[in-house]
């Protein structure tokens, strides 16, 4: 008889919607909650967990928090919990880049998008290029 057994780490997103200015960079961003653990499995079946630890990345300059863990509990069960700065350990810095505001083309005939500001024309199909800042096509 053959068993298959092993230990592995895990990675789990929570919901959570929070905006906030970021302390970092000071642009608005939105908290991005992480549970990891370790956990025993039998015949690829997850068993049982240990060592939950609870990360926080703004996903405005991707700076990388550990959060309370009773603050991770809540937010796992899906209690509407506000993280606030004292519930935040700084594990990285993020990077601090300003977002300037980034021009799309768009051409409303065949869908084509492109960054490239030479162009006046779609290379697809031939039409004009509608120019919008900062959309999210």
């Amino acid at each position: 008889m053959f068993f298959i057994m092993g230990v592995n780490q895990g990675r789990k997103n929570i919901l959570h919607h929070q905006l906030v200015i970021c302390d970092r960079c000071n642009q608005y961003g939105r908290y991005e909650v992480m549970m990891t653990y370790m956990y025993f499995s039998l015949f690829f079946l997850p068993l049982f967990r240990w060592k939950r630890r609870y990360f926080v990345k703004t996903s405005c300059c991707h700076s990388l928090y550990q959060l309370n863990p009773k603050v991770g509990r809540a937010l796992r069960r899906g209690l509407e919990v506000e993280i606030t700065p004292n519930d935040l350990i700084l594990i990285q810095k993020g990077t601090a880049v300003k977002q300037e505001a980034v021009r799309h083309k768009f051409c409303i005939h065949c869908g084509y998008t492109t960054m490239e500001e030479d162009f006046a024309y779609c290379p697809r199909c031939g039409n004009l290029l509608e120019q919008q800042g900062q959309s999210e096509q």
